[in-house]
């Protein structure tokens, strides 16, 4: 028998326990997905918006891959740090792959970063999505304008959030302080900004589209900003141009351009979302001691794919700024880190300590590769991973493990929260949102979350 431990239950690391047990050449596989959390899921559960029911609904698929006789979940079981050291981890089991993901964003650097109402993309989505570490209404819902820095997926999905009524979010599993606090937003203007033109932004054409179909809002682009991207090919031009764009990006150019040239009529909206490009942010602004705006220096195409400052600048009036420039990783206590990518050095999914592998010690997902990809390109990932730790195996079941890991973790102190653990969690969201007359809602707080999954043993 083989016994590997997951460190990590979002999609990742699913999908690493998935292709180790429905492969056939280790027949006898067993698995420990584990998670600092006491929920599954990952991002899933914690990142993607609620109102992307859909996307969400990804969960039923990695929830039968948990529920595999030969797969245990372990919540609450914290890896590094104040909890279980790898070193000690690789004691109890003979090979531990780490799907740890980027646990924090990366920053502008610029001053005036850290004022307060300045926040990252990253907290602000924990909070919506009852992240149980996201502090508690510490958003500044209501200032009048918001900017939010960056032109990807989760720069869209947060400028939706702040413009969609909190009617439309009640139906979803937002939790009730989050709902209560959107309902009371005075956010009215909200400006999405990115330093690059449009045929380099990373959203998707469907997230693009979304915005434009929220009741009450209505978005703003500026055709001239469009037109300074030499990618951007005006109507009547030929299709074969010099550079053929991928499919999303002429997708996306065409709805922002029926944007930019769709006439303002109607009654005014609640809501203004307006697309920006060509900006980079050079610093927030202040007035007492808070933010109360973002100075822009305005970009133009330098010829060879990049960006230069033409020596104009803007200035955007804000009182809530949300940076969404992308995640990174952070070390873990006890694994080599490369600080430039944000990584663990690896072959295949094979830990390098200078530069030699480790046998037993593998990594998959945003850990392994960085924050890139969508949700789908953790599968390949993480079957390069697997496929590299069955190569190992041969070696990998000469090493010790214990024969009951679980035991030994609370013989050290630790609670883990198994699979039945989470099903009460689940069973008292249930019931926190029929309390209030809604669907199910989630425990946005530790003590909740503990207290239900321990409660029906108690």
């Amino acid at each position: 028998m083989l016994r590997v431990a997951v460190v990590g239950s979002g999609p990742s690391g699913v999908y690493t326990a998935q292709s180790l047990v429905e492969q056939s050449r280790v027949p006898d596989v067993r698995v420990d997905v584990l998670d600092r959390l006491p929920c599954p899921y990952g991002l899933v559960r914690y990142g993607v918006a609620p109102d992307h029911e859909k996307i969400k609904s990804l969960q039923n698929s990695l929830r039968t891959v948990l529920e595999h006789e030969r797969i245990t979940f372990l919540g609450h079981v914290q890896v590094g740090g104040d909890g279980l050291p790898p070193e000690r981890l690789s004691e109890l089991y003979q090979a531990v792959v780490y799907c740890v993901g980027a646990a924090t964003d990366r920053g502008l650097g610029i001053p005036g970063e850290d004022l307060p109402g300045s926040h990252s993309a990253t907290e602000f989505v924990s909070w919506y999505s009852a992240h149980p570490d996201a502090a508690a209404d510490s958003f500044a819902l209501q200032a009048r304008s918001a900017v939010v820095i960056g032109v990807g997926n989760v720069a869209v999905d947060v400028a939706r959030i702040l413009s969609r009524g909190a009617e439309e979010l009640r139906p979803t599993d937002v939790p009730h302080p989050a709902l209560g606090a959107l309902a009371g937003s005075r956010v009215r203007e909200v400006h999405m900004a990115g330093r690059r033109g449009p045929s380099q932004a990373r959203f998707t054409t469907k997230e693009l589209r979304e915005l434009g179909g929220l009741p009450g809002a209505r978005v703003v682009v500026d055709g001239a900003e469009l037109a300074r991207d030499p990618a951007y090919a005006p109507v009547g031009a030929p299709a074969d141009s010099p550079v053929p764009l991928p499919a999303v990006v002429r997708r996306n150019i065409e709805v922002l351009r029926g944007w930019a040239d769709a006439p303002a009529t109607g009654p005014d909206p609640m809501r203004t979302i307006h697309l920006r490009f060509f900006l980079r942010p050079v610093e927030l602004l202040e007035r007492n001691g808070r933010v109360a705006g973002v100075r822009f220096a305005r970009t133009a195409p330098d010829g060879s794919g990049g960006i230069q400052d033409t020596g104009v600048y803007e200035e955007i009036d804000a009182q809530l700024v949300l940076r969404a420039v992308g995640y990174r990783g952070l070390p873990l206590p006890g694994l080599p880190f490369d600080p430039a990518r944000g990584t663990v050095p690896h072959l295949a999914g094979r830990v390098l300590r200078d530069g030699v592998p480790s046998p037993g010690e593998y990594v998959a997902g945003w850990i392994k590769r960085g924050p890139t990809g969508v949700i789908g390109s953790n599968r390949p990932c993480a079957k390069e991973t697997v496929a590299s730790l069955l190569d190992d195996a041969p070696l990998l079941e000469g090493r010790p493990s214990a024969p009951d890991p679980v035991a030994a973790m609370r013989a050290w102190g630790l609670r883990p929260v198994e699979w039945d653990g989470w099903l009460s969690i689940e069973r008292a969201e249930a019931a926190l949102g029929q309390s209030l007359g809604r669907g199910p809602v989630k425990i946005p707080d530790w003590t909740g979350l503990l207290e239900a999954a321990h409660g029906d043993r108690r």
